[in-house]
């Protein structure tokens, strides 16, 4: 008799994600195994706990997915997952803390195929700003950015210093070009951070507007706008859920395209490319390791 797919799903907080238990048994998996408060001291005895139990036909048929709400400490996570396995007793793992690898990825991925189809021209060397960059699809979102060659303004509405600590964090993570920013209520602080804009990605908490159609208006340089709240209102004023590269109609802006792209948008993006991942460790001969340039990977398919 065949062993059943397993699919052991660990989070450091208290309960792991509904969403994420979905995504796992739609993509085949016989039985997703929950267990809350695993954190990066207990991964390694974790990781073993699940190995040696199934023998080397067994690990194929297992895998590891990390949860959780924080981006680097998933990451941590996984490769302290990697080093802890004993091949030939070797298991997939894959960390996607609050869907943030895979969103932040789907996003980047969206916004490179309108910069490359619209106005032939990729993000290396375009000044990308981060509206709610603190959290954790906008650190990730901020990395891979960063990791394709943009200048990526860090922002937050806690003030510079704040913004500064997620830079500081960038720069151990992801070498690139931040530059950490204070996004206040002012319309003409925002028109001065706006001026060499040319990508605004919107990541801050569901329904919370952070860029209204005066602030389109002042950023002259400005191309793409990608927004991944879908509680209304909308993280950028004018921007639809279901905005796929669409035209924004901005008064004033003729011959000066903004494309907007939306929550659903990057969604259908976030879905499909957790679904392959997810599908790919039932899949492959040998153990996958996904984080979040993984996901990024996986994206640029699902959009060419």
């Amino acid at each position: 008799m065949e062993k059943p797919y397993l699919l052991h799903f660990a989070t450091p907080g208290p309960r792991v994600s509904p969403f994420d238990v979905n995504m796992a048994y739609d993509a085949g998996w016989d039985a997703v195994i929950p267990y809350a408060g695993v954190g990066p001291d207990d991964i390694t005895a974790f990781t073993q706990d699940a190995i040696f139990s199934r023998g080397p036909r067994g690990v194929r048929r297992t895998a590891l997915f990390l949860g959780g709400r924080d981006a680097w400490l998933a990451a941590d996570m996984l490769e302290a997952s990697r080093a802890a396995m004993v091949p030939p007793f070797e298991v997939s793992v894959f960390a996607d803390p609050s869907g943030a690898y895979t969103t932040a990825a789907a996003m980047i991925a969206k916004v490179e195929h309108a910069l490359a189809s619209r106005f032939d021209i990729s993000l290396s060397g375009a000044c990308v700003l981060v509206l709610g960059a603190t959290g954790p699809v906008g650190l990730v979102a901020s990395a891979l950015a960063a990791q394709a060659g943009a200048r990526v303004q860090v922002a937050s509405h806690a003030g510079a210093d704040r913004a500064q600590v997620a830079v500081d964090e960038l720069l151990l993570r992801a070498a690139g070009a931040y530059t950490g920013v204070a996004w206040s209520e002012d319309p003409a602080q925002r028109a001065s951070v706006l001026e060499g804009v040319d990508v605004v990605l919107a990541v801050a908490r569901a329904g919370v507007q952070v860029l209204c159609e005066r602030d389109l208006l002042a950023a002259p340089r400005l191309r793409v706008a990608a927004d991944v709240n879908a509680v209304p209102p909308a993280g950028i004023e004018t921007v639809g859920a279901f905005d796929d590269a669409r035209e924004l109609a901005l008064p004033g802006r003729e011959g000066r395209p903004v494309l907007g792209i939306g929550a659903l948008a990057i969604g259908n993006v976030k879905y499909r490319t957790q679904q392959a991942l997810l599908q790919l460790m039932r899949q492959a001969d040998g153990a996958q390791y996904l984080g979040y340039a993984e996901c990024l990977a996986e994206a640029r398919r699902h959009v060419a």
